[in-house]
């Protein structure tokens, strides 16, 4: 007899556990399903670039449909036909010349972006170089929250 006792006790406490179990599974589930838990919510903004051009400050306006970007040339050298392209824009914003060690601010336009949105997406700098006359692409990406 006493070893019904024993396994019924410990049936009514694996159960109360398990029931507790799920309803912390499907709480958790819930919270994820409506977009508490999203991890878009907590990331920071950021904007990298390849080594030599840094991207020193950004901004989406879904007021203007651009995304302005803060770039500092740190190569070593001049560059000309400068040229920044985000994702989703349809125009690129273009600088003669940049020389080296100045700091100056591209404004792509005709960005598809609607406000209080995260925007994620490519940003290409291509430029030729004063010294050799060779063009690069620079690839970096750019994730921030739509003003």
């Amino acid at each position: 007899m006493t070893y019904h006792k024993k396994s019924q006790a410990a049936l009514e406490f694996i159960m109360t556990y398990g029931w507790a179990i799920m309803v912390v599974i499907v709480a958790i589930a819930a919270l994820a399903y409506f977009g508490v838990l999203s991890p878009d919510r907590f990331l920071p903004s950021r904007c990298t670039l390849q080594a030599g051009i840094a991207c020193l400050d950004h901004l989406a306006s879904s007021t203007d449909q651009a995304i302005s970007v803060t770039l500092k040339n740190s190569l070593g050298y001049d560059l000309t036909s400068v040229s920044v392209r985000a994702s989703s824009c349809t125009s690129a914003a273009s600088q003669a010349t940049f020389r080296n060690a100045e700091q100056r601010t591209f404004t792509p336009f005709g960005c598809s972006l609607t406000s209080s949105q995260k925007y994620s997406g490519q940003l290409n700098v291509t430029y030729t170089n004063a010294d050799t006359g060779l063009t690069h692409v620079m690839q970096g990406t750019i994730t921030t929250k739509v003003e």
